[in-house]
C-alpha cells in the first residue's frame, strides 16, 4: 500500500510536469537534482489533499527521489493537523534532506504553527546556526527572518546572526536577506548593528545592497547605508 501511494503520487506530479518549467527550476535551483518541472501551487494543492488524509503513513514512507518528493514532503509537514512536539520532530527529520534555497524556503512558509509558539521554536532553532551544513543554517535564519523581527525578538535576532559563521553561498545571502528585513522593520537598531557587527566583508556588504534594493527603504536612507559598505 505504501508503494501504491507512492507510485499514486508520482503519477499525478509526473501528469502536471511541464517541460518548460522543469528548465526553468533547474536553471534557478542549484542542487535540486531530479527536477519534475511541477509548478508550485500545484504542490501546495496536493499537499493540503494529502494533509486532510492518512498523512501519517505518507510521512513514515515518503519517496524523495525527485524535486518535487522532497517539496511535497515539506509542504505537508506544514499543512498536516499535529501536536507541536510532533510537528518539531518531523521538522528535525526533514531539514537534513535540505540540499537547495528552493525547498528550504518554501518549506519555511508553511510553517506558520511558528506563529503561535514563538518561544518553543525559538529555542528549537538555536542548534541550527552552529550547524557546519548549509541549508540548515539557511533554515533557521529564513525562519528568523519570516517569524521573528518584530519588537519580542529584534535584539535576540540581531546578536545571534552577528555570531553566525559559515562560508556557504546560500548561509550568506540568508543573512544578509535577514538583515536587510530587519533594517526595513527596526532601521535604528540595524544601524547600529551595521556600524558594529562581526560579519565578513561578502555578507556585510550584501546586507547593505540588500537594503538598497528595497522598495521598502526611502532614497536619502539608501543613501546613507550606501556609505556603510567596506572596501
Amino acid at each position: 500500500m505504501k508503494k501504491d501511494l507512492n507510485d499514486e503520487i508520482f503519477a499525478k506530479l509526473s501528469v502536471f510536469s511541464e517541460e518548460k518549467h522543469k528548465k526553468f527550476t533547474s536553471s534557478l535551483t542549484p542542487n535540486a537534482g531530479n527536477v519534475l518541472g511541477v509548478k508550485i501551487p500545484l504542490l501546495r494543492k496536493m499537499a493540503k489533499e494529502l494533509a486532510k488524509g492518512d498523512w501519517q503513513t505518507y510521512l513514515q514512507n515518503v519517496r524523495n527521489k525527485y524535486f518535487e518528493e522532497i517539496m511535497l514532503e515539506g509542504m505537508v509537514i506544514g499543512y498536516a493537523k499535529m501536536s507541536v512536539d510532533e510537528r518539531l520532530n518531523y521538522i528535525d527529520s526533514f531539514v537534513p534532506k535540505i540540499n537547495n534555497w528552493a525547498v528550504c524556503d518554501i518549506f519555511v512558509t508553511g510553517l506558520k504553527f511558528a506563529k503561535e509558539n514563538k518561544e518553543i521554536v525559538f529555542n528549537f532553532l538555536k542548534k541550527y546556526f552552529s550547524s557546519d551544513k548549509e541549508f540548515e543554517v539557511r533554515f533557521a535564519i529564513v525562519m528568523f527572518l519570516s517569524f521573528y523581527i518584530e519588537e519580542e525578538y529584534i535584539k535576540k535576532v540581531l546578536e545571534i546572526l552577528n555570531k553566525v559563521n559559515h562560508e556557504d553561498y546560500y548561509a550568506k545571502m540568508a543573512i544578509a536577506w535577514a538583515i536587510s528585513v530587519c533594517y526595513v522593520k527596526f532601521p535604528d537598531l540595524t544601524l547600529e548593528f551595521l556600524k558594529n557587527n562581526n560579519l565578513d566583508k561578502f555578507t556585510h556588504n550584501k546586507s547593505i545592497q540588500k537594503i538598497i534594493e528595497s522598495y521598502r527603504v526611502e532614497k536619502a536612507d539608501k543613501e546613507l547605508v550606501s556609505q556603510m559598505r567596506r572596501r
